[in-house]
């Protein structure tokens, strides 16, 4: 089988290397996500498994394609018998690349014709779509007249853990922190700060990742698990998985600590950690009381951007100030605002250009 599991901007190279730190067959780099082969449970491990990839698809199909006809002609190549019925739910979307000059939502409704069509001919009715909370999610990519079909294995989104229950005002999605830990060239040994938790999300994740803690194995389930041809069979293979990414789970940790000024957002880190089977440092502490010792440390900041604009440029030159006393250190900050930036007096030893949703950002990594 070949898979595809998706990226956020700037992350695709640390997603690779992820992959192939985990074993996965032919992982190569591709803007967008990373391509590898394997068998279908290998789809399923890297559902439990990808800290950084934000949905694991496998490809079903790549047929010639010149127009919409084609299109559906394509989708009607798959025996959709074999994920759904008519007691299922699906929905579809689509990417047409410009060259097509189509509207996507045509596409995703062709597509959708096509699977319809071949299953009321099979049973006799049709099954229902649902675009919030489908059983079944397919993806048709058009482009350079070939049609790719895909199955989203992940059902929701990947960041989604399954261990927060409670979130701060806009909080980080556990996808990009896994790749900023990654960027970060933290050690996984070395004592990790966070002076800015928030709810808890550096933090959580970094002590995941040094556990070798797989980020799936709180979530429920996976869309996978609702398709039709996930049997009982199948269900014992998904649990014995489960269980050996357990057992390969340890509890070596660095000594990771969040800080944070808000007496919510500590109680929702707190709360979070328990939540992913984690006994973590949280403190309330400033920013400006944040003081070097003689152990070498990481920091990785998240610093608010764009909300309160005299708060964030204050707080930003905290920052700057911290980056100058923190000899020894290894910072790693995503900065959002040019203003943060321009604040922090010194010269990154790396940058790599990210996105927080819509805002552009770009992790900074200093060795002050």
């Amino acid at each position: 089988m070949e898979f595809y599991v998706s990226a956020g901007p700037g992350t695709e190279a640390v997603l690779r290397d992820e992959l192939c730190e985990l074993g996965f067959k032919s992982a190569r780099l591709n803007s967008g996500g990373i391509p590898f082969t394997g068998k279908w449970e290998d789809g399923w491990r890297a559902c439990l498994q990808t800290r950084i990839g934000q949905r694991v698809m496998v490809v079903l199909g790549r047929f010639a394609a010149p127009d919409l006809e084609g299109v559906y002609d394509s989708v009607a190549e798959v025996n959709w018998g074999e994920y759904l019925t008519p007691r299922h739910t699906f929905a579809v979307s689509a990417y047409a690349h410009e060259s097509t000059r189509t509207n996507p939502n045509i596409v995703a409704l062709k597509a959708k014709d096509a699977i319809v069509d071949q299953l009321r001919h099979e049973f006799g009715e049709r099954p229902n779509v649902d675009r919030e909370n489908p059983d079944v999610r397919v993806f048709v990519y058009w482009a350079r007249q070939k049609a790719t079909v895909y199955l989203d294995m992940s059902g929701e989104p990947l960041f989604k853990r399954g261990y927060r229950s409670l979130g701060g005002e806009a909080p980080l999605k556990e996808t990009l922190a896994a790749a900023m830990l990654r960027l970060s060239g933290w050690d996984r040994e070395m004592p990790l700060v966070d002076p800015m938790c928030g709810s808890g999300t550096l933090p959580i994740e970094a002590a995941m990742w040094a556990a070798n803690i797989a980020p799936g194995l709180k979530r429920e389930r996976f869309g996978f698990e609702r398709w039709a041809n996930f049997n009982d069979a199948a269900a014992e293979r998904m649990r014995l998985l489960r269980g050996e990414m357990r057992r390969i789970a340890h509890g070596k940790l660095p000594r990771v600590t969040g800080f944070d000024i808000d007496d919510s957002a500590l109680s929702a880190a707190e709360a979070n950690a328990k939540a992913a089977g984690l006994r973590l440092s949280f403190r309330k502490m400033p920013l400006r009381e944040l003081q070097p010792d003689n152990t070498r440390r990481m920091m990785v900041a998240n610093p608010p951007y764009g909300i309160r604009l005299d708060a964030d440029n204050a707080l930003y030159q905290e920052l700057g100030a911290a980056v100058q006393r923190l000899r020894g250190w290894r910072i790693a900050i995503l900065a959002g605002s040019p203003r943060c930036v321009q604040c922090i007096k010194q010269t990154p030893v790396e940058t790599y250009p990210l996105k927080n949703g819509a805002i552009d950002c770009r992790l900074m990594i200093y060795e002050p």
